[in-house]
């Protein structure tokens, strides 16, 4: 009878898990990341060491890794992320600026078409932007605006709710007030707010990818790769990351930009952030009041079928 070779033991494919049960964002700077044994490590090589340290990161229970300046990633280290679903986003220093971004599942055909439909309607547009700013308010907008309109009376508020907060924390406010291509001439304030708006800015887009949607088309924002992910993040701003980052302005620290991201960390804990972005986002677009399309008969199905999950609607299998 002859010998069968002993097969080897096969780990199972790796399946994204969901977003609310992850941890948020984790920071990276000057290292290498790679896959050792398969798992996601970060590869210290700074100084004259003999050995590299290998640290550790959970990749498939983090939201968002936010790659600072110094970093470098394997190809191999790009794939698992992607197959577990964790949105790899390349920054600046410190975080006040994003460069790209890694995408870590597909828009599903069904949503991308509904929030197209959805955008491009402007009866069904504004009905959706009065949503987001009721839910951002906390109150209805004034009947019969425009969504032009509705955005200048945002503007407003925002530029008041700003003004608040400073006093609140003493800092002393003088608008909001940044230079893209040179941030370091900004005040604390302001380059507290950048690093904290670009940690909001990427956990939102993790959360808007896993849930099946572009990140590109928005309804308040449009015209930017990341408009419908700033239309979603402003809703939580004022209640999460502005106030964390005056409070930290206030107290002048040394290292301003690592105590922003320790309190995003905190307060998106604390709000419990991830758990709530994806049905948010699907209360704000129920708002036009219309249902997904459905396939049209003849359509031809996929070649190959998809497996069954455990993430989110808009991850790859």
């Amino acid at each position: 009878m002859p010998l069968t070779k002993p097969k080897p033991n096969m780990l199972p494919p790796l399946k994204p898990i969901p977003i609310k049960e992850r941890m948020s964002i984790v920071f990276v700077e000057k290292g290498e990341i790679d896959v050792v044994d398969g798992a996601f490590v970060v590869v210290d090589q700074q100084g004259f060491r003999v050995r590299p340290v290998l640290t550790h990161i959970p990749v498939g229970g983090v939201a968002c890794i936010m790659l600072e300046p110094g970093t470098r990633v394997s190809h191999m280290a790009a794939a698992l992320a992607a197959r577990v679903g964790t949105l790899l986003v390349w920054v600046g220093e410190a975080g006040v600026r994003l460069y790209s971004s890694g995408q870590p599942g597909g828009a599903r055909a069904d949503r991308l078409l509904y929030q197209a439909r959805l955008a491009l309607d402007e009866n069904l547009r504004l009905k959706v932007v009065r949503k987001m700013y009721a839910m951002r308010f906390g109150e209805e907008p004034p009947a019969r605006r425009s969504v032009e309109q509705l955005r200048g009376i945002e503007g407003v508020r925002v530029r008041k709710t700003y003004q608040l907060l400073a006093q609140k924390f003493g800092v002393k406010w003088s608008g909001r007030n940044y230079n893209p291509e040179d941030w370091d001439v900004s005040d604390l304030p302001n380059r507290c707010l950048s690093s904290a708006t670009a940690a909001l800015y990427g956990v939102t887009e993790a959360a808007v990818l896993a849930a099946g949607y572009a990140p590109a088309v928005g309804f308040i924002h449009t015209g930017k790769p990341l408009s419908f992910v700033y239309d979603v993040a402003d809703i939580y701003k004022f209640e999460t990351v502005v106030p964390a980052a005056f409070k930290v302005a206030a107290s002048e620290p040394q290292n301003p930009e690592r105590a922003v991201r320790l309190a995003c960390r905190d307060i998106f804990r604390q709000t419990k952030l991830l758990e709530r972005i994806i049905p948010d986002i699907e209360t704000i677009l129920s708002a036009g009041e219309i249902s997904r399309p459905d396939s049209s008969d003849g359509v031809v199905g996929p070649a190959i079928p998809n497996p069954e999950n455990i993430g989110d609607a808009g991850h790859r299998s």
